[in-house]
């Protein structure tokens, strides 16, 4: 019985807001001045948000609240039953995705409260338990190529009901006020700012997710505004909390794309005009238990416990997010095999390199058979990604993707060898330990800092990636700092001669033939 309620949650997404917070919230929004003529709740559950704003708003004269579950709405009804506005209330059961919202909310007179706490779940999670409580299948972000195949066509459900809803509520005079993680929140306002939808004002006010659903996310009440007129608001104030009435900072939409702190991006939006240098990803392998190493008196150990005599040919001295992040210089403590030297090589050359590397490759194959990303597909056995000329550069300036703080890393060689990266990490290949350091102190200085806080959500996934860092011109950095002509001496070196890294690779590269 508890495993099947277990399953129910995560399938529906099943996280019922408390009735001290449904009242909260429904103080704080009365307090804002709202006088709704109506209420909808589109996923009501047991109701406490639907009656918690039923017994605040007296200027409401219809209410319609739906829910999936029949069992809440037989409890919804109960409660309805006691109070005198019950006969302005409609509640009934539905499934969320085959109702006409457009239809139901035309019944509704302005202007119209949308209230609500949607499932907090992602549609991989309901397809891996094969669930039929699903929009219709329609690539709705507009993903192509790699990115519709891999992680990032997931998204939440509640991402695409509020999108759902606000699409629903054009033209009308309308607040939407919904419970949902921060992420959705951003998502949904950057869908509805990048296709121009009538939107007012928008804030958000962050919550204790921990607290009220003992859930580990960012979480957030999102107050949107719908516009009549033409007139639109492409930002957003976020809020501390519900009882803060100062907002922290203000992200939005500009040209195209959506910003973190509005405020950063005037002050340094002159920075961003073309870079000198690229940002490179770390290797990716999804494949730790085998790859992985250390390094022992009598070989290497891998992740299973098992040690093994391997050729030194293609290990390398390796560093991951978490060793990157530290303040001190990072040093390496484990190694990683590094099967090609470029995306789409070859790998049988192994087996005559190095037998007894290309014979641990092979005992070990089921772990990459197993690998579930489809870039591995038809490429050669034991394929990795993230690899080229640029790997093997003697020294890196380098950032975790991962940690929650920005850290520009100096990283240079170890035990004689080039030092690689996972791929949490992002990096410049340098030329030399001066080159690296130099631009480690541009990428550490407070400018870099307000500038890369323009673009970074600190409570995402990754926070920072290829995109944000790539944004930044470093020479514009240079010409800000007053270092412009150092800059310009390490990029004329690296156009008058072959670069020190590119002669290190060539070495490695014969040494192991």
């Amino acid at each position: 019985m508890r495993a099947r309620r277990s399953q129910r949650r995560i399938e529906f997404g099943d996280f019922q807001t408390p009735i001290d917070l449904s009242n909260w919230i429904c103080d704080f929004l009365v307090e804002q001045g709202l006088r709704p003529s109506s209420i909808l709740e589109p996923t009501c559950g047991e109701g406490n948000l639907l009656l918690s704003a039923l017994d605040r708003f007296v200027s409401v004269t219809d209410a319609i609240g739906l829910d999936i579950n029949p069992e809440y709405i037989t409890r919804v009804r109960a409660r309805l039953a006691t109070r005198s506005y019950s006969g302005q209330v409609n509640v009934f059961q539905g499934n969320f995705f085959d109702v006409d919202w457009k239809q139901i909310l035309d019944s509704l007179p302005d202007p119209v409260l949308v209230i609500g706490n949607p499932p907090w779940v992602t549609s991989s999670e309901l397809a891996s338990l094969d669930s039929e409580n699903l929009p219709p299948k329609t690539n709705f972000q507009g993903f192509s190529g790699l990115d519709a195949k891999t992680g990032k066509s997931n998204f939440d459900i509640s991402e695409w009901m509020l999108i759902h809803i606000l699409e629903s509520l054009d033209r009308r005079s309308a607040t939407m006020a919904m419970l949902c993680k921060t992420s959705v929140a951003r998502k949904v306002l950057a869908h509805a700012w990048k296709r121009n939808l009538p939107l007012g004002r928008s804030r958000f006010h962050r919550i204790d997710a921990k607290e009220a659903f003992n859930a580990s996310v960012d979480a957030c009440l999102l107050i949107c505004d719908t516009a009549i007129s033409e007139r639109q608001d492409q930002t957003c104030q976020v809020y501390k909390s519900i009882s803060e009435n100062v907002y922290q900072t203000t992200f939005g939409y500009r040209n195209n794309r959506l910003l973190a702190n509005i405020e950063c991006y005037e002050r340094w939006k002159h920075l961003e005009d073309g870079n000198a240098y690229r940002w490179r990803s770390g290797i990716k392998h999804d494949c730790s238990k085998v790859m992985e190493l250390r390094k022992e008196q009598h070989g290497f150990s891998n992740k299973l416990g098992e040690l093994f005599d391997l050729e030194t040919t293609y290990v390398y001295p390796m560093l991951k997010s978490s060793d990157i992040a530290k303040e001190e210089t990072p040093q390496p403590s484990r190694w990683m095999l590094v099967t090609q030297r470029n995306v789409g090589e070859d790998t049988a050359t192994i087996k005559y390199v190095a037998s007894k590397t290309w014979s641990y490759l092979t005992s070990h194959s089921e772990f990459f058979n197993r690998r579930k990303s489809s870039v591995y597909k038809g490429q050669p056995r034991f394929s990795i990604f993230g690899v080229g000329e640029y790997t093997f550069a003697p020294w890196k300036v380098a950032v975790s993707g991962l940690y929650k703080k920005l850290h520009f890393a100096v990283v240079g060689p170890s035990a004689g060898m080039p030092v690689v990266l996972d791929d949490t990490c992002y990096f410049i290949p340098c030329q030399s330990g001066e080159e690296a350091q130099y631009l480690s102190g541009l990428l550490n200085s407070e400018v870099a800092e307000e500038f890369f806080r323009s673009f970074i959500f600190w409570d995402a996934k990754r926070p920072i990636t290829i995109g944000v860092l790539e944004r930044l011109s470093l020479m514009a950095l240079a010409r800000e700092l007053g270092t412009e002509d150092v800059m310009e001496g390490f990029l004329s070196a690296e156009k008058s001669s072959t670069s020190p890294h590119r002669q290190l690779a060539l070495f490695e590269w014969g040494k192991a033939i």
